[in-house]
């Protein structure tokens, strides 16, 4: 494959085929992330797509169930570009069950509900979505590009138009000043996106983006250890989706845990209580990444 690095895809894509439509990231403005800083956003020539497809539909056609189309928030291309490319997948990998994508808030919006019905009639299923905050006022600190309510708006459409999603909020993104105002109004804001699937990731603060120089200069504080415990804490009690595989296991967190929501709340909320209280071993420092 073609691949322009650097190449990012969800921890669950592990075994899909990587299909980059796209170079780097339309709103590229987040001010926590560094993911696609060096690229310059572009929407790939159409025959090349078509190109990686047919290649690698020749080698492992039938070995592809899944595949998840890159880089940063491909769904904001055009209808018109995506429909010849989910149908080449179609046609390359008789066993393809899903197609996934990143997506935003905004490019939602800018669909019409019978484009995104299209979309899905044409096989993308699953988004994911990265609201990191249900907290306007943390939204605005991390130039998220879209409100609370735009994300549940957005998420209306997609489940109307029958695609799942897979929502990520980021502990730690309100800093010590917002910490219970993130947490709790982000499993709020999961409550009302109600997703099939539902994680947790914890902020990272990278070299050289607008974050890092805001803790710099004392405008941004993360929360220590037991503050982030608390997050989770929060964020758990708060979110009530009808029925969610939520999971919290992604390297960056010092707590890995999961279950479904919310079934699991309980015995979820005890772990955390049982971390809180220093009677879980947590994932150490040189073990924690992005």
């Amino acid at each position: 494959m073609r691949y322009d690095e650097p190449l990012f895809r969800p921890p669950s894509e592990a075994d899909s085929f990587i299909l980059q439509a796209t170079l780097g990231c339309s709103w590229n403005a987040c001010t926590y992330c560094a993911m696609y800083r060096g690229k310059c956003y572009t929407v790939r020539p159409l025959d090349d797509v078509r190109a990686d497809i047919a290649e690698a539909g020749d080698r492992f056609a039938d070995d592809v169930r899944h595949v998840f189309v890159a880089d940063g928030d491909p769904l904001g291309m055009a209808t018109e570009h995506w429909e010849p490319i989910l149908r080449a997948l179609a046609a390359a990998f008789p066993r393809l069950r899903r197609v996934s994508t990143y997506a935003t808030a905004r490019n939602l919006l800018e669909k019409t509900p019978e484009e995104l019905r299209r979309l899905r009639e044409l096989g993308l299923s699953l988004l994911y979505i990265g609201p990191e905050s249900g907290d306007d006022a943390t939204l605005r600190r991390i130039a998220k590009g879209a409100d609370a309510a735009a994300h549940v708006e957005a998420a209306r459409r997609a489940r109307e138009a029958g695609m799942e999603q897979s929502l990520i909020f980021l502990l730690g993104a309100g800093g010590r000043e917002r910490s219970e105002a993130h947490a709790r109004a982000s499993g709020r804001l999961a409550t009302a996106m109600d997703p099939r699937f539902l994680s947790t990731l914890t902020l990272t603060v990278i070299p050289g983006t607008p974050m890092a120089k805001l803790e710099d200069g004392g405008r941004f504080e993360l929360p220590d250890v037991h503050g982030l415990l608390q997050e989770l804490r929060w964020f758990v009690e708060e979110a009530r989706p009808s029925a969610t595989i939520f999971r919290s296991n992604h390297a960056s967190n010092y707590l890995p845990i999961g279950g479904r929501l919310p079934r699991d709340r309980d015995a979820i909320l005890a772990a955390i209580d049982a971390a809180l209280a220093g009677q879980v071993r947590l994932r150490p420092e040189w073990a924690r990444g992005l």
